[in-house]
């Protein structure tokens, strides 16, 4: 009765903590910046500050509020080629990532990537994984006014894929990217990849939370994706 359940028409993926372990390079470029700047800052503290907001929030808690935008335009600038050169060699797909997307591919399921991160940034990841080719669209913060939790990065994508937002499946790793998701219309699996799997499941509404993409298959998604599997935060087969 399984190979019954459909899959969905369009696999949408978040790109930091989702195909790639990219925050720890996020810290880092901060780490830089602030060294370099000579700005006194909490390590310990840095995580929850700098992992989420814009960079302009962070700049103007940091440095000065009152920051033009050809100033918070140079500094970005600075900040970004430091998260470039510190990830550059070590970027690596999450395990699972790629024999998933493969799967995918060969099931002609169309993909694409809804990142927060600038373009230059996306594109720069996603080549250095060596997935570029699966993906039809790209869509990144420098492509939407509204951040997630907002939807519209996700409404964005399923319009440029000429695909309904009902038809979409996403994977996230954020409490606002599965807000967004979710407000979007589409079904959501969350990785614990950035928040452990009982906070995801406390705090969000994800149709499915997973430890990693070792325990996802185009399977698990059939269930997930036609309600027949267990409530969310539980697991399904593989």
């Amino acid at each position: 009765m399984n190979r019954h359940l459909v899959l969905p028409a369009a696999i949408i993926f978040d790109m930091d903590g989702v195909l790639v372990d990219s925050n720890p390079f996020h810290l880092r470029k901060w780490v830089d910046l602030f060294q370099a700047h000579g700005i006194p800052f909490d390590e310990g503290e840095l995580p929850n500050i700098v992992l989420g907001p814009p960079n302009d929030v962070t700049f103007r808690r940091y440095l000065a509020k009152d920051l033009t935008p050809e100033q918070l335009a140079e500094l970005s600038e600075e900040l970004e080629e430091n998260f470039r050169r510190e990830i550059g060699p070590h970027a690596r797909a999450f395990p699972g990532v790629r024999r998933f997307i493969e799967e995918s591919h060969t099931q002609g399921i169309t993909m694409a990537v809804a990142s927060a991160a600038i373009a230059k940034n996306v594109d720069f990841l996603i080549s250095a994984l060596g997935l570029r080719d699966y993906f039809r669209e790209l869509l990144t913060g420098d492509d939407i006014s509204h951040p997630k939790p907002d939807p519209e990065i996700y409404l964005k994508t399923a319009d440029k894929l000429g695909v309904s937002p009902a038809a979409c499946a996403v994977f996230e790793d954020s409490f606002v990217g599965i807000e967004a998701a979710k407000r979007a219309g589409m079904k959501c699996v969350a990785i614990a990849s950035t928040f452990s799997e009982e906070d995801l499941r406390r705090k969000t509404h994800a149709d499915l939370i997973v430890p990693s993409f070792e325990a996802v298959s185009l399977q698990t998604l059939r269930h997930v994706f036609n309600g027949a599997g267990p409530s969310p935060g539980k697991r399904v087969p593989n």
